[in-house]
């Protein structure tokens, strides 16, 4: 019989963490439902002391869902844990996730504490959170860098104190796969009492080794892993939900199964990317757009003459239908819903009408509609409650002549009209935006990417506006770059606090 690994998702919080990619709870709920369907068993819905946002959201997350557990985390705080408590009221099933740096570093440097009082802290938090909840995850933060005799020491305190999952975090993506295997071993091998808890695995990817890492720690013993959907997290990120999954489908040796239905990878792939506004790189592992592509005439030629010579993946296993519908400006609404659906969004009546609208303005103006097209197109109509909207843009341009834009915004219902000259169409429309809005803002950071690939395509723009000590992040996305660009900036403003 096969052993069981318990996926544990953290997309909604370590991968929230990142930059930019914060979600609103109906967002969250939407993600969370998504990855029910998908098949983890465990997702972390927030941190719930850490902001009214976070406490709401695993409140709601938690009447949204029915059989995954729901985990609340904390620091090794009673005031944490009780807020944690309340927030995981209505979960079916539910879990603290509380810990405590056990690092030299974080104990000397962060905590000016002893290792003694380490360990006492870490069984006080546990005990406390165990007197509320049956399931209780325990967290040795950095434990990557953390010496293997006291990690031992402090994992069987805490299993002792009622700890039924212990989750050993390579906190800043160092280890070596043979380094952090090596520590997971140890730990099944020294830890009095190992058997009444599940090892966990968190690896970070700031050396490019989170999925490696995780691998490792799994054939040494671990039997949950901690992982994001498309990799995000903080700084590099976190171990991808994806790769993890496949890897062990691909490698049929290793006796080790999930509950993922992988064929869900794919369209919650594209749906955490688009509402995070987090594009995936095109050579990402699994849900890359290139990870099934064959440029080369070798490769080509082996896969038209047998699949198996060059692709260890059926695209369909990950949810990619090679014979999907190519949407264009004489695509009805069936399919356009259709399409929306294989990518995990549900849309009917006048919200599916007026995506559908959009949806033929793009047409009109591109060949082929893709699926981040389509996604785009669902995000967009957020920004149609916003304060702050653009009501048109006219730009001047080309060589040898001053580029001149004119604009028009909508705010709260009035209306105001600005030009201005710049040092490119995107500099002329951004000045003639803040003759409007006037206000003391400056443009940190600015990137374009292009959906696919052709002259006709989406560009989406990202960008960094600073406000009043404040930096806000804002994203547009049109098949005019400028128009993006404005889009992006006024994304920005929306958010001024």
């Amino acid at each position: 019989m096969s052993d069981k690994l318990y996926i544990f998702d953290t997309t909604l919080r370590d991968g929230e963490q990142v930059p930019g990619c914060q979600l609103n709870t109906v967002e969250k709920i939407e993600v969370a439902k998504q990855l029910e369907k998908l098949g983890v068993d465990v997702i972390e819905a927030g941190f719930p002391v850490s902001s009214p946002g976070d406490f709401n959201s695993v409140i709601e997350i938690s009447k949204a869902v029915t059989w995954p557990t729901i985990c609340a985390l904390t620091r090794a705080v009673e005031k944490d844990i009780d807020v944690a408590v309340e927030s995981l009221q209505y979960a079916r099933h539910k879990r603290i996730h509380t810990g405590i740096g056990t690092s030299d570093s974080h104990i000397k440097y962060k905590f000016n504490a002893t290792r003694e009082e380490i360990i006492e802290r870490a069984v006080a938090a546990v005990k406390y959170a165990k007197r509320h909840v049956e399931d209780v995850e325990f967290y040795a933060e950095d434990a990557g860098r953390t010496e293997n005799e006291y990690l031992a020491r402090v994992v069987e305190a805490v299993i002792k104190a009622g700890a039924t999952v212990v989750n050993i975090p390579d906190t800043t993506g160092y280890c070596l796969p043979s380094e952090y295997g090596e520590k997971i071993k140890y730990l099944m091998e020294h830890v009095d009492g190992i058997d009444k808890a599940i090892i966990s695995t968190h690896c970070h990817n700031d050396l490019g080794m989170a999925t490696a890492n995780t691998l490792s720690g799994v054939l040494n013993g671990a039997r949950q892993v901690e992982v994001t959907v498309n990799g995000i997290g903080e700084r590099a990120g976190n171990t991808s939900l994806e790769e993890i999954a496949m890897i062990l489908k691909c490698h049929r040796d290793i006796d080790i199964e999930t509950n993922i239905n992988t064929s869900k990878i794919y369209p919650t792939s594209r749906m955490i990317s688009s509402l995070m506004n987090m594009p995936v790189q095109p050579n990402k592992a699994i849900v890359g757009r290139n990870a099934f592509a064959h440029s080369s005439g070798i490769h080509q030629d082996g896969v038209l003459k047998n699949v198996d010579t060059y692709e260890i993946i059926d695209p369909k296993d990950i949810g990619l239908d090679e014979n999907s519908i190519v949407l264009t400006a004489r695509s009805g609404r069936a399919a356009l819903k259709y399409r929306l659906s294989t990518l995990g969004i549900e849309l009917d009546g006048s919200k599916l009408d007026g995506v559908y609208e959009k949806f033929l303005k793009l047409a009109d103006r591109k060949k082929e509609i893709h699926d981040d097209d389509i996604l785009m197109l669902v995000g967009a109509d957020t920004a149609e409650n916003r304060a702050v909207r653009l009501d048109f843009l006219q730009v001047t341009t080309g060589m040898g002549v001053k580029s001149v834009a004119s604009i028009g915004l909508d705010i709260s219902g009035q209306k105001f009209e600005e030009a201005s000259t710049g040092n490119g169409p995107v500099d002329a429309a951004i000045k003639a935006l803040k003759k409007i809005i006037q206000k003391q803002m400056s443009l940190k950071e600015f990137t374009i990417q292009a959906i696919s690939r052709g002259s006709d395509d989406v560009g989406k723009v990202h960008m960094q506006v600073e406000y009043n000590g404040h930096v806000y992040y804002g994203f547009g996305a049109n098949t005019d770059i400028v128009t993006a660009s404005v889009e992006a900036y006024i994304d920005c403003i929306n958010k001024f606090k």
